[in-house]
């Protein structure tokens, strides 16, 4: 049965005699057509029906009530119909084979619209001037004018007679399109409502009237759980899953139900229909229907003027009428479709077990799933069909992106950026039964690597379209062959995200559940691993170290979402042991080339070797920039080998053959000394620094040069100009104070720098945060309670506190030590509102702003010191060990790792002195380590990276003689002493009177 009402003069549209339509006292018209009415659709040009797969159309004259013409049967060449959407300029038809047939409003001819006849389009929608069709594998064609954007083609994109892709969508899973007067909406299956066109009456509820040329998220409807949208000529509805309908766009004729006819810009909820549970919305030009399936009733509100709205006024409403239904359409009939045309409104009724029955197979994209994955697995389909399904849906990111949806508890449309709304408990069974088969997971490989990555947009519009990075990863994790290939084109895809997705991405990442993530690491982890393994085994080319820093690149993002996020995979995990091979390979190869030239022995291999060794040193440059993969030890090595690199590709020969890179200087004037010999401008930063103690004898083999930095550190702790400031903790931070002495601190850089590239130690207790700031890191209020624990425990106790009272009770404002940290800042008192902002902004003045101009020339200082930068490659706390020593000293491990000359472990001298040894203070240990090395600092890794070696002297005048150093090979020179008394006198004489034992 169908239902009609409004502009008169087209009684039963001739689908029925003229006696048997039933009129009602309010001009509404009951027709019950011979043939079962399947579609209908009602615009400015055409009302159109389809009956038994055909169309029959009437056209309408515009600017009065009469009809115009005969209802007339439409040539489809024998193509079943069965929809028909009619717009402003004709209409537009879908076939049940998914072909699409355009009818113009001047011709009325029907023609197929060539540009999609090799598309399968299962959803068809008009606007006044432009029409849109979705296509199975979730891909939006437009076509039609563009004078306002309606096409979503971006601005100034002409007008196209033929369907063009909307490629900004083409990972969006599409549940619904529609299309108004000049506007175009579309919903995503996870409830996501993107609009774009002409918004002068803000019907694209996005808060403003400014017209929008590409589809734009409506955030306001955001985990609404919208389930459709119907446009019209200026304003647009929405309805809920709970029944909840909002409008928005064009109120003047009352369109919107808000009880008002003022526009609205952002979606408002029909009040007057709260807790109706409406089933349906539609909108007219200028009026609304809804339906409320359980009640059988339809509402109505908007333009009255010819009677489209049912209830036999005349006048405008603005709030919802029932319409005055025939009282069969309450008995055995329920709704099935709504229609609000122009001026003119129809209820299409079918019988209630007509309408159990019918369903509209193919009106969604097709999505994978488990009962599909069954499907196929059976082998009941052909292989043809099942390979067509496969192209569709792996070819496709929209339909990939709408697969194994969290269903349950609708969390799928709680979609946001920080829910994905995947079940991955389905992916991850689905992915490993698709696996099982060989056929089916080549065939999905094929398509993959072929179709879908290829198409992938590195812009892509709503956070729906980055699902597939969560796919994939899954999916490449079953396979057995071509995992590295799909691997790396994943990683490339991933790389080419804008910025913002790419947050997002990193975001959901960051969700997932552990076995995700942790599987999502070993993936790239385990391709790495790979890459470097190949390398160390001598294979060679662009393509590995090109794939290998795609790789790392995806590593380090997901290392940096576990440690923002606090996720449980340990920063050793990503530690790439094949490493070690690779510097193992370079070691060899160094060692190789070094005796062919010094023996002058070059063989067929010559070449090979080279460029080995120069790919060695292309993966380490690598990976200079990827610390978190690289063991502490590993980077010493590789910090080692770019040193050694850098001297022999670089030399600086002028001032080596000018002035010997040789730093002359008396004890007593160390620091006056070094500046005077830097200003000078003619050190070899490139080269190995030479110190010679003016005065005495001896060649620096690291001896002296240990011993050097151990003294200007002294000399820069004790300076009269105070560089630097001792705190309470016994750490040390630049002066604040000093603002004068800029060059001071580029000088005091420029010798860590060189303490550095030297691996040599400095004598100076810096605060961790110096080194986070060299590295660009920033430092917090735990580096504050290191540095200064009583100021941080003050900081820490005014964050804890409960109490207003007490927070007032601080009576601190917004200075520190008489200085603002924000304009007025001593007019600011701090409460327990802002004290938060207050702790960041001390913090920041006490390691950035109060020493900026410092930093700026120590950091420059340092630079120029180290000319390697690869000392980038460590973390704050490796490179502090370098550059300070371990903190950690383990004298059992000096004694475990100590190496013997002339004698043993077990001979009574060694026993003796170790006995000695352990009887020291530990002040007295650290001068016998001064004695030694030159510094008392523990090499970062412990004493087992520079062990002690102990050479008995067998003498007859033991007695007289001191132990002796030769600190340059780590040599502790210990006389033959006849008893222990003997043996402590004169090793605690050595180490606490005599300050040079060097020998060369």
């Amino acid at each position: 049965m169908l239902c009609y009402w409004g502009a008169h003069g087209r009684e039963g549209f001739e689908l029925t005699p003229p006696e048997k339509i039933k009129r009602d006292k309010y001009g509404i018209q009951s027709v019950y057509p011979n043939t079962a009415v399947q579609d209908m659709s009602a615009g400015m040009s055409f009302v159109g029906f389809i009956q038994d797969g055909k169309v029959s159309v009437k056209k309408l004259r515009s600017g009065d009530s009469d009809h115009d013409g005969k209802l007339k049967q439409l040539n489809t060449k024998n193509s079943k119909i069965r929809q028909i959407v009619c717009g402003g300029d004709g209409a537009v038809l879908l076939s049940n084979g998914g072909e699409v047939y355009i009818v113009h409003k001047s011709t009325v001819y029907c023609r197929p619209l060539e540009s999609l006849d090799k598309r399968q389009v299962i959803q068809i929608t008009c606007g006044d001037h432009h029409s849109m069709a979705l296509t199975n594998d979730g891909q939006l064609f437009v076509w039609g004018e563009n004078s306002h954007g309606q096409l979503g083609l971006r601005k100034d994109h002409p007008t196209s007679l033929s369907a063009q892709h909307v490629q900004s969508l083409s990972g969006i899973p599409v549940a619904q399109i529609s299309a108004g007067g000049d506007h175009s909406f579309v919903l995503s299956l996870s409830g996501v409502v993107f609009g774009w066109g002409k918004n002068s009456s803000g019907q694209l509820g996005l808060g403003d009237t400014t017209d929008r040329h590409v589809p734009t998220v409506v955030n306001s409807l955001n985990q609404k759980k919208t389930v459709s949208i119907s446009c019209g000529g200026e304003h647009t509805a929405t309805l809920s899953k709970g029944g909840t309908v909002f409008t928005f766009g064009s109120g003047c004729h009352g369109q919107l139900g808000h009880k008002s006819f003022k526009d609205e810009h952002h979606p408002r909820v029909v009040a007057e229909l709260w807790g109706s549970k409406v089933s349906h919305v539609t909108c007219g030009r200028h009026h609304t229907l809804v339906s409320v399936a359980s009640s059988k009733l339809i509402y109505s509100f908007g333009c009255e003027i010819q009677g489209h709205l049912g209830n036999g006024e005349l006048t405008t409403q603005s709030v919802s009428f029932p319409v005055d239904l025939p009282n069969e359409c309450n008995d055995e009939y329920t709704i099935d479709k709504l229609i609000a045309g122009e001026n003119h409104s129809f209820a299409l009724f079918v019988k209630e077990l007509e309408s159990k029955a019918k369903s509209n197979p193919g009106s969604g994209v097709l999505t994978l799933n488990d009962r599909i994955i069954d499907r196929w697995l059976s082998g009941t389909d052909a292989w043809a069909t099942i390979k067509q399904e496969i192209n569709t849906v792996f070819s496709s990111a929209a339909s990939l992106n709408g697969s194994f949806l969290k269903t349950s508890w609708d969390n799928h449309y709680q979609t946001s950026e920080e829910h994905c709304g995947l079940d991955f408990d389905l992916v991850k069974t689905s992915f490993a039964k698709l696996s099982e088969n060989k056929s089916l997971i080549s065939e999905v490989v094929k398509v993959v690597q072929q179709a879908l990555l290829p198409s992938l947009n590195a812009n892509p519009t709503g956070v729906e379209s980055l699902r597939v990075y969560l796919l994939l990863p899954e999916l490449i994790r079953h396979l057995k062959k071509q995992k590295i290939e799909l691997t790396e084109a994943l990683a490339s895809k991933i790389l080419q995200l804008e910025p913002d997705a790419c947050k997002v991405l990193e975001k959901y990442w960051s969700k997932l559940p552990d076995d995700w993530l942790k599987s999502l690491m070993k993936l790239f982890h385990k391709e790495s691993a790979e890459l470097i393994g190949q390398v160390s085994c001598g294979e060679m080319g662009y393509d590995l170290t090109r794939r290998l820093k795609k790789f790392l690149q995806i590593l380090q993002m997901i290392n940096q979402v576990c440690c923002s996020a606090n996720r449980d995979i340990a920063n050793r995990d990503f530690i790439i042991h094949e490493i070690h091979d690779l510097l193992v390979t370079l070691e060899t190869t160094l060692r190789t080339v070094a005796l062919w030239i010094l023996w002058a022995a070059f063989n067929d291999d010559w070449e090979d070797t080279l460029k080995l060794r120069d790919h060695c040193f292309k993966t380490i440059t690598i990976l200079v920039k990827f610390p978190f993969a690289v063991d502490t030890v590993s980077k010493q090595r590789i910090f080692s080998y770019l040193e050694w690199e850098l001297l022999v590709s670089f030399p600086d020969p002028d001032k080596m053959a000018s002035h010997g890179n040789i730093l002359h200087i008396n004890r007593e004037s160390v620091l006056t000394d070094t500046l005077k010999y830097l200003r000078q401008q003619t050190h070899s930063f490139r080269n190995p620094l030479q110190v010679v103690f003016i005065g005495e004898n001896g060649v620096d083999m690291r001896g002296l040069s240990a011993e050097f930095f151990s003294l200007i550190s002294e000399s820069f702790l004790k300076c009269e100009r105070k560089v630097l400031e001792v705190h309470e903790s016994s750490l040390v931070w630049f002066n604040p104070d000093n603002t004068k002495d800029t060059r001071d601190f580029y000088y005091l850089g420029v010798i860590c720098g060189m303490a550095l590239f030297n691996d040599l130690y400095i004598n100076i207790d810096f605060s961790l945060a110096l080194y986070k700031k060299l590295l660009q890191l920033s430092p917090t209020l735990n580096d504050l309670e290191e540095l200064s624990p009583l100021e941080a425990r003050t900081l820490k106790s005014l964050l804890e506190e409960d109490e207003e009272e007490v927070v007032d009770m601080f009576s601190f404002d917004f200075t520190v030590k008489g200085k603002k940290l924000i304009p007025n800042g001593d007019q600011i008192p701090v409460t327990k509102a802002n004290r938060q902002k207050y702790v960041d902004l001390y913090v920041d003045f006490v390691f950035n702003k109060s020493v900026k101009k410092q930093f700026k020339h120590f950091s420059e200082g340092f630079s120029t010191g180290c000319p390697l930068d690869a000392w980038s490659i460590f973390h704050p706390e490796e490179l502090q060990e370098l550059l300070q020593g371990s903190p950690e000293y383990d004298w059992k491990e000096l004694q475990q790792c100590a190496s013997y000359e002339r004698c043993s472990a077990s001979d009574e001298l060694i026993k003796n002195f170790w006995t000695v040894f352990f009887e020291l203070s530990e002040e007295n240990k650290k001068k016998f380590l001064m004695f030694l090395y030159g510094t008392y600092r523990v090499p970062l890794g412990g004493f087992s990276k520079r062990p002690l070696k102990i050479s008995l002297l067998d003498c007859g005048d033991a007695k007289d003689r001191s132990p002796e150093a030769q600190t340059c090979f780590d040599r502790l020179i210990l006389p033959k002493y006849s008893d222990i008394n003997t043996l402590r006198d004169k090793l605690i004489h050595a180490i606490t009177y005599c300050k040079v034992f060097g020998r060369a």
